[in-house]
């Protein structure tokens, strides 16, 4: 073990390209969180979140049913119990309130930028201070 993550985050992933959401489940898994489901659609990405509530959704802003990831991420971040952060090359499509997400990483992204996003999330949603946002991170406006 690397560095100590703190606690595990149950993390759902909304991407529609099978190799991406892949990659980032084994990354999450390195990093010693849990993929709690891969959602490609916006009706599935709702479906899993309601039977999972995920600490966390890392959500694409194009899914399989078009831009849908913008629904996706307003009616997750309804549920306080869990924390939305964008992933897509696409931020000039994500709303100027960030549909209740706490920012964006941007695609391509690399290991490290999700590994300290993740724990800049856990930092915010334990209500410790968060570390500074890490590059490749834009957090929402406040």
């Amino acid at each position: 073990m690397m560095h100590d993550p703190g606690p595990a985050l149950r993390v759902l992933v909304v991407e529609d390209e099978a190799l991406i959401a892949l990659e980032l489940e084994c990354l999450l898994d390195d990093l010693g969180h849990v993929t709690v489901g891969v959602a490609g659609s916006s009706k599935e990405a709702i479906a899993l979140a309601r039977s999972t509530a995920p600490d966390v959704a890392l959500v694409d802003v194009h899914l399989i049913d078009g831009p849908t990831g913008v629904e996706v991420a307003r009616a997750l971040s309804a549920d306080p119990r869990t924390t939305v952060v964008f992933m897509t090359a696409n931020a000039k499509r994500i709303p100027d309130d960030f549909a209740g997400a706490v920012g964006v990483i941007a695609k391509p992204y690399s290991e490290r930028v999700v590994a300290r996003t993740l724990d800049y999330v856990a930092c915010r949603r334990s209500g410790n201070v968060p570390p500074p946002c890490p590059d490749g991170f834009s957090p929402a406006p406040r």
